[in-house]
């Protein structure tokens, strides 16, 4: 289980008020309370992206369900993030990455709970580290940065402070 951040009081509760619901625990007024969100971000090949992301979280290789539309999912069926290609099904805001750049204002943070093994899948990759490994101050969890494909900032985070880098 990952430690809770004592630097975000607010959310904490709010974390652990959900996990009490999920538990059958907790107070009906959360039972509106958002359940999920789906990172969608515009690429420029499905496929391509959708190796790179699956090579860096050591899933197994697949295709995406759609040429202009995949959902990368964790193990248990929640969706990790959608890869959308550009200009298909006329989004406003996936028309075209020449009418803004792709990643700005935007960080692709996951916690993973293979931190290890994520950076060496990371420098096999042949991607260029952006931040080398190390502990954030404000989760005291490590991390590392890269780009992906179509230059969107991934920043990958140990699920756990206890996680080592190796």
């Amino acid at each position: 289980m990952h430690e809770l951040s004592p630097r975000f009081p607010r959310e904490n509760a709010l974390c652990e008020a959900l996990k009490l619901r999920a538990e059958g625990q907790g107070n009906a007024e959360l039972s509106n309370a958002m359940k999920r969100t789906w990172t969608i971000i515009g690429v420029s090949d499905v496929a391509r992206s959708f190796e790179w992301y699956q090579s860096l979280f050591g899933q197994p290789l697949t295709r995406p369900a759609h040429h202009d539309f995949g959902q990368l999912c964790d193990s248990d069926g929640t969706v990790l993030l959608c890869l959308h290609q550009w200009g298909a099904h006329e989004h406003p805001p996936l028309m075209s990455p020449e009418h803004g750049r792709p990643g700005n204002g935007l960080l692709l943070f996951f916690r993973v709970d293979d931190f290890s093994m994520a950076l060496k899948r990371a420098r096999a990759s042949g991607t260029r580290l952006e931040e080398e490994p190390r502990v954030n101050p404000s989760t005291g969890t490590m991390e590392f940065a890269l780009r992906d494909p179509d230059g969107y900032y991934v920043m990958i985070s140990a699920l756990s402070a206890t996680e080592s880098s190796d």
